[in-house]
């Protein structure tokens, strides 16, 4: 008995100098992306309820920026994007060319971004007094003529555009897009610090009536609560998109932005070391509509998005089931308060 203990202690100390893990010991969590928009929040927590509650892995998530997001997934520090923009920043292209991340499905079909002004700038509004402002409004060009408009109350001889928040790939695209157009000397590139802070300012100025000009994509509640209408950019053209993605080139060209494809990103690790995972998340569809309302539900109770995603797999189990297997729908289904 003596041998055979001392046998044993010799062999755990030699797989802990190897790194080996304990026996019995628990699985380590999945890292998802701690995504800082509404529908980022949510699709990222309907994956991980299933995750854990259907094929019993653990999760957390990890806080950062767009691009700091995907370089931490190339390096496989987090594993999983729950809403990646695929094919837009030169950190996805580079390190999806390199085989070090994956795009996995189409999970939201209809999405799309772009500039967009509230209707009544270029309609007016009968019912609330508003006459038009810019009925000529209807490109992206126009808006030289219109800069004293959308003054900028800290550059009143500029206007305003209101950008992405710092650190969202779409920041540095419409950055350059205001050089492209010709408007980087004419306007202000504004950038909000979240969000949710992008989105209280266009609210905030829609429900007063006042001209704003921003930059904004689906799918979100926002697009649903008010009458907006999308400004006309140059047809896409793939050479020019390089430019537009690239802070550090000095003449960008003009071109609308790629168009829309939601996938889940995922590393390369990851990829081979969960099959069950990958096939789940290639299946992954989510109807444009009934998300909207989700958001919108989500924003107007201020749900935190886990509590949202409950909710969302609550009420629409037609929607979600398709993607799992039987038995791992069920447990989804029987995790659910």
């Amino acid at each position: 008995m003596k041998g055979f203990r001392a046998l044993l202690c010799s062999s755990l100390l030699t797989l802990a100098a190897l790194g080996a893990p304990p026996l019995n010991a628990a699985p380590a969590p999945i890292h998802f992306a701690d995504l800082n928009w509404e529908s980022g929040g949510l699709i990222t927590e309907i994956l991980r309820l299933v995750v854990e509650n259907g094929y019993g892995l653990p999760t957390d998530t990890l806080p950062g920026t767009t691009i700091t997001l995907e370089t931490a997934l190339a390096n496989n520090d987090i594993q999983v994007i729950g809403e990646e923009w695929a094919g837009r920043s030169p950190v996805w292209v580079k390190a999806e060319a390199a085989g070090k991340v994956l795009a996995l499905g189409d999970t939201v079909k209809g999405a799309t971004e772009g500039w967009w002004v509230p209707e009544y700038v270029i309609k007016g509004d009968p019912a609330k007094g508003l006459k038009p402002l810019a009925p000529d409004l209807r490109s992206v060009t126009d808006l030289a003529r219109y800069k004293a408009l959308f003054k900028d109350p800290e550059s009143p001889d500029k206007g305003r555009f209101l950008n992405s928040p710092i650190g969202w790939t779409s920041e540095i695209v419409n950055q350059q897009k205001l050089k492209a157009y010709g408007l980087d000397a004419s306007y202000v590139n504004f950038r909000s610090g979240s969000g949710a802070a992008l989105d209280a300012e266009i609210s905030s100025a829609i429900r007063r009536g006042q001209p704003i000009l921003f930059y904004y994509w689906s799918p979100t509640p926002l697009l649903g609560r008010f009458k907006l209408v999308q400004l006309e950019e140059p047809p896409f053209d793939a050479e020019a998109w390089k430019t537009l993605t690239d802070a550090e080139n000095p003449n960008p060209r003009p071109s609308r932005s790629l168009a829309s494809k939601l996938s889940i990103g995922v590393s390369a690790p990851f990829h081979r070391q969960y099959p069950q995972l990958v096939d789940f998340f290639s299946k992954v569809d989510l109807p444009i509509e009934p998300l909207n309302r989700a958001l919108a539900q989500m924003s107007e109770s201020h749900s935190a998005p886990r509590d949202a995603a409950r909710d969302f797999l609550k009420q629409h189990p037609q929607v979600w089931r398709p993607w799992l297997p039987a038995e791992v729908a069920d447990k989804v289904a029987a995790s659910l308060p």
